[in-house]
């Protein structure tokens, strides 16, 4: 009785783990699942904006909103490792460009932006 019990009981958890696929549950309700040429270039649409922004003559805040909304969707690239050091690559000049921002330096700011612009597109190259 007590293998027979172990048995069923190996067998219901088996089954209950094989029913439900991992990549089936990757993308759930509520969150939308880009692809990694699909998250780049909404990297590179963000980054665009907010180089607008600053030829337009927009402040600091306005700007940083741009770059926020880059580093969040530049989370979604997710290819390979060698992908993962240079989008983390990338991300550093996004920060370095959202602190001078925040310093009200919109020159070196973007300059880092046409240097995040320059590794995101680089990131094509290595998908």
């Amino acid at each position: 009785m007590k293998l027979l019990k172990s048995a069923i009981v190996a067998f219901s958890l088996a089954i209950s783990l094989g029913l439900f696929s991992t990549s089936a549950v990757a993308c759930e309700t509520g969150r939308t699942c880009f692809g990694p040429t699909q998250a780049i270039d909404m990297v590179l649409g963000h980054i665009g904006m907010a180089i607008k922004a600053v030829d337009e003559g927009a402040n600091g805040p306005t700007v940083n909103a741009h770059v926020k909304a880059a580093l969040k969707a530049s989370k979604e690239i997710n290819a390979n490792d060698k992908v993962d050091v240079a989008r983390s690559r990338a991300n550093a000049h996004l920060k370095k460009a959202r602190s001078a921002f925040r310093k009200s330096d919109m020159q070196t700011g973007e300059d880092h932006l046409g240097k995040a612009e320059k590794a995101f597109e680089g990131l094509k190259k290595l998908l």
